[in-house]
């Protein structure tokens, strides 16, 4: 890998991911895009170029102009923002990747990463320890396109040798950036509403368990199966990932042993029913032994190390309990 191009950099991983990426490789060698400019400035050491996936002309200049060998491709409409507008979920989570496999046959990349989600299951699957092999029919236009993207990167490392590998996302947690039409962005949004106003109503139900992972996990696992031998890769673009799974409830619980008056209620809309076939917890045993996976983040560590960025992002005095 010698020059990388990150697509959708402006969203929740990417913001992160292509920071350590200038950390690893050298800011250098990492373009960043979105199709949205970068305003808040968010990149004042890479080369930024704002450019629409689902627009190939553009994309193949970039990697033209910069050289690019390998793409990490975030670019993509969520499961909550999905289904509010399924055709444009379709239109960027579809055919935004096919104009990236189709540039990445034509130019030969070292590789392409694209993530996958835990929205690729549905009620048909497995809903505890979830299976790396089980039946996807998921009942979401962000799963579908999920499914589809697993199985063009799999169609397409057998057909052209295209070397595809990708991640099945839990519910990721950060504090850097704020959700982005996620379906498990509670997890996010507590955090602040915990420190502001000691109170936050819930979009899910209080039993609604679902896999999650803190985002320097995250980071973490995308470089290291960016880094994988490929030999060793048994799969290629659906690799289950865990990290902790827990409930709303569960999370409240944990925080309030640091804000013991923090309270929370619950009104679930309709991202309960995305979530509702959604697995409970993951079986990762797959990328444990191709790639070496473990996750470093339970669920005290997050909501400790959340809580304390959270508030000095919000400039409010706070302190652990012990």
């Amino acid at each position: 890998m010698n020059k990388i191009l990150i697509t959708g950099a402006l969203g929740q991983i990417g913001s992160e991911l292509s920071h350590a990426f200038n950390e690893r490789y050298g800011n250098e060698n990492v373009i960043v895009s979105d199709v949205n400019p970068d305003v808040n400035g968010i990149y004042p050491e890479n080369i930024f170029e704002q450019a629409d996936v689902t627009d190939i002309g553009a994309l193949e200049k970039l990697i033209q102009q910069h050289q690019i060998d390998t793409v990490i491709h975030l670019a993509a409409i969520l499961s909550a923002k999905g289904e509010q507008n399924p055709e444009l979920a379709w239109h960027i989570n579809v055919n935004g990747l096919l104009n990236v496999i189709k540039l990445g046959i034509k130019y030969n990349l070292d590789r392409l990463m694209v993530p996958s989600s835990i929205a690729v299951f549905g009620p048909q699957s497995t809903l505890y320890n979830a299976p790396q092999e089980t039946i996807l029919k998921p009942n979401t236009m962000y799963g579908i396109s999920k499914v589809i993207g697993e199985m063009l990167g799999s169609y397409y490392f057998r057909k052209n040798g295209l070397d595809f590998r990708g991640i099945r996302y839990p519910g990721i947690i950060s504090y850097k950036t704020p959700p982005g039409g996620g379906t498990t962005d509670y997890a996010v949004e507590i955090f602040y509403e915990a420190l502001k106003t000691g109170h936050y109503t819930c979009f899910l139900s209080s039993e609604a368990c679902l896999p999650m992972m803190y985002m320097p996990d995250c980071v973490r696992a995308t470089i290291e199966l960016l880094e994988a031998d490929a030999e060793f890769l048994k799969h290629h673009g659906d690799y289950n990932v865990g990290a902790m799974s827990f409930t709303p409830e569960d999370l409240a619980n944990e925080i309030r042993k640091h804000i013991p008056n923090f309270t929370i209620d619950y009104k679930p809309d309709f991202r309960r029913e995305i979530a509702k076939y959604w697995p409970a917890s993951i079986d990762d045993s797959a990328a444990c032994a191709d790639w070496g996976w473990l996750p470093q983040y339970n669920l005290e560590m997050m909501v400790k190390d959340m809580l304390m960025h959270v508030a000095e992002k919000l400039n409010i005095p706070f302190s652990l309990k012990q």
